[in-house]
C-alpha cells in the first residue's frame, strides 16, 4: 500500500479491527504510529512483526506512507522463526530487533525501488534466507489452521484435533503456540472478519443477511462479537471505517 498526502493536514487514523492473521510489515518511507484503546502508544519502527490482534488498533500513517506487508498462513511465522506466536498477541514488535540486520538492509533496498512488483522478489529472497535457517517444518496442525480460514463453519473442534493428529488438549496447546490464540477464538475472528469484508464488498446488503451468510445464528449474535472486538455496533464501526485514509483514494478492503 502506498498513500501519499500532499496537503498540510495529517491524514486521520485508521481503525484496524481484529483479523485472523500475523504479519511482517516493512515501512521503507514514513512509518506509522500505533495506539490502542487501553492507552498504549507504540513507538514507530521501520519494520514490524504484528501478532494476532483481538482488539482494535489505531494506526496513524505518515505523509508518504509505503507499506510492504507479508501475511503469514496460520503457523507460518512460528515455522519461520520458532517464536511462540502467543507471545506476539496484540503486540507490534520491531522486526529489526528480532530478525537482525537483514530486515534493516531489506528496508533500505525497498526504499529505492519505485516499481511495486519488483519489491516482491526482494522480500521473498529475504524470507527464503530465513527459511533455510529454520528447523521448523509444516505440521498437520498448520494445515488445519489453513482449512479453518477457507471454511470456518464446516469443522468441529474434535474433527480438527483428529486431523492435527493430536488429543484435544494437545491441539489447543499447540494451536496457541503456533497460531497465537485458541481454536474457538480463532474461528470467531475468522467469522467476524468475513462479515467486515462482506459489508465492504456489498455496502447495500443488510446486516442480518450478512450475519446469516457468514454463519451467525442471528443479528444479535453478530452484535455481541462486534462489541467485544471493536467496542461498537456493526453499523457504527462501519461508518467509522468509511472515514479511514485509504477511502480518500477510493480503496476498499474486501
Amino acid at each position: 500500500m502506498h498513500l501519499s498526502f500532499t496537503d498540510s493536514t495529517l491524514p486521520p487514523a485508521k481503525a484496524y479491527p481484529p483479523r485472523p492473521e500475523v504479519t511482517l510489515s516493512f515501512y521503507p518511507r514514513d512509518s506509522e504510529k500505533v495506539t490502542y484503546e487501553d492507552g498504549r502508544v507504540l513507538p514507530s519502527v521501520r519494520s514490524a512483526l504484528i501478532g494476532q490482534q483481538n482488539v482494535v488498533s489505531h494506526r496513524h500513517v505518515g505523509k508518504d506512507f509505503l507499506m510492504v506487508q507479508v501475511v503469514f498462513q496460520p503457523g507460518g511465522l512460528y515455522r519461520l522463526t520458532g517464536i511462540p506466536t502467543i507471545d506476539l498477541n496484540n503486540q507490534y514488535f520491531d522486526a529489526e530487533a528480532v530478525l537482525g540486520n537483514g530486515a534493516k538492509a531489506l528496508n533500505e533496498r525497498l526504499s529505492s525501488i519505485e516499481d511495486y512488483p519488483k519489491m516482491i522478489p526482494v522480500v521473498e529472497e529475504f524470507l527464503l534466507g530465513l527459511l533455510k535457517k529454520s528447523a521448523y517444518e509444516i505440521r498437520p496442525i498448520d494445515k488445519v489452521g489453513i482449512a479453518m480460514l477457507q471454511n470456518v463453519n464446516s469443522y468441529s473442534l474434535d474433527w480438527l484435533a483428529k486431523e492435527a493428529c493430536l488429543s484435544a488438549k494437545q491441539f489447543e496447546r499447540n494451536f496457541n503456540e503456533r497460531i497465537g490464540i485458541n481454536p474457538k477464538y480463532f474461528a470467531r475472528i475468522i467469522r467476524f472478519d468475513k462479515v467486515f469484508r462482506m459489508k465492504n464488498a456489498f455496502p447495500n446488503k443488510d446486516w442480518l443477511s450478512i450475519a446469516l451468510d457468514c454463519g451467525y445464528y442471528d443479528y444479535q449474535h453478530l452484535v455481541r462479537d462486534y462489541k467485544e472486538f471493536t467496542g461498537m455496533t456493526p453499523a457504527s464501526f462501519y461508518m467509522q471505517d468509511t472515514q479511514s485514509p485509504e477511502r480518500k483514494f477510493g480503496i476498499v478492503e474486501v
